[in-house]
């Protein structure tokens, strides 16, 4: 989307300046009220300009920015660093720059293959363009009508950006919904190969702040990093996933068991071989391998037995 905002092309200058003038112009007040009727009608208009000056002062901090508004018209937006004196006629709307966190609770959602998980991300955000955040979604009226201290129909920096950051957590979980649906929570139900939620990584991360920056770029606001902070199966499957789990587990302990069993057995019986410790055919053998794979891939240690022979001659 184009861009409709502007620098601040209008009258402005240093506030210290217009301090020294407002000091001026209240001394010439209180000169013309002493010098009768006619002195006192003029130093009431003065007096009356001097209060009207004082709406023009305004100040920026780095990463801030006022937007110019004069009588419902955009005069665009001042982000000069400074003490500053504006036309005090002009509607100043003051939103920060500066980065804010979001990390909203986990959402209970379902993956590519059907399965509840949950699933929670964290993210950061600032505003990019004055114009459409301000102009393109309905925040003011959001801003004005959230309640304080002092009641509602106020505008404040903080009540303003509150409302964004209400549109970006309404945003950012539509979109962790829509990428937490196009993949599994793992590989267990699909080809090895493929991304899944648990191995994607960077990628999946990378896919969630595209589809952030799009949704939220209507409303001026850029993501600088989005990324999956919390995943796990949903309480109602998890009890079972642990299982399943744990029986894959095994399963690939008693893998690499009988593969290191194996190994072993064919270096003793080449040790055997090469250094002819006894002479063992075919049978002898097979009751070899078969007692050291009992031995090796059992889960308690072997007990030795000793035969010593019949007690009765």
């Amino acid at each position: 989307m184009e861009t409709k905002e502007f620098n601040f092309k209008g009258f402005k200058t240093s506030g210290f300046l217009m301090i020294f003038l407002e000091i001026v112009l209240l001394a010439a007040v209180v000169w013309l009220f002493l010098q009768g009727i006619w002195g006192i009608i003029a130093s009431i208009t003065l007096f009356l300009f001097w209060l009207v000056f004082l709406f023009g002062f305004t100040k920026l901090e780095p990463n801030e920015a006022v937007v110019m508004i004069f009588f419902g018209k955009y005069k665009g937006v001042l982000k000069e660093t400074g003490f500053f004196w504006v036309n005090p006629f002009i509607t100043k709307k003051r939103l920060s720059l500066r980065a804010r966190n979001l990390n909203p609770n986990p959402i209970k959602v379902n993956d590519k293959v059907g399965n509840p998980v949950l699933i929670g991300l964290v993210l950061v955000w600032k505003l990019k363009d004055t114009y459409k955040a301000m102009f393109e979604i309905d925040s003011q009226t959001i801003a004005a009508s959230t309640p304080n201290t002092v009641g509602t129909g106020t505008f404040s920096v903080s009540k303003q950006m509150n409302a964004f950051e209400n549109f970006v957590d309404v945003q950012s979980d539509a979109a962790l919904r829509l990428i937490a649906g196009k993949y599994a929570y793992d590989s267990s139900l699909v080809s090895d190969d493929e991304i899944t939620l648990r191995s994607g990584g960077d990628i999946v991360n990378d896919d969630l702040q595209e589809e952030l920056n799009k949704r939220l770029e209507m409303a001026g606001i850029e993501i600088v990093e989005a990324r999956i902070n919390y995943l796990a199966y949903a309480p109602e499957i998890a009890a079972v996933m642990l299982r399943r789990q744990q029986a894959e587990a095994i399963i690939a302990a008693r893998e690499k068991i009988v593969e290191g069993a194996v190994t072993m057995v064919k270096m003793a019986l080449d040790k055997i071989e090469d250094e002819d410790i006894v002479e063992l055919d075919a049978d002898k053998k097979a009751a070899m391998v078969s007692n050291l794979l009992v031995v090796l891939c059992a889960d308690e240690s072997a007990q030795p037995v000793l035969n010593t022979g019949s007690l009765y001659q």
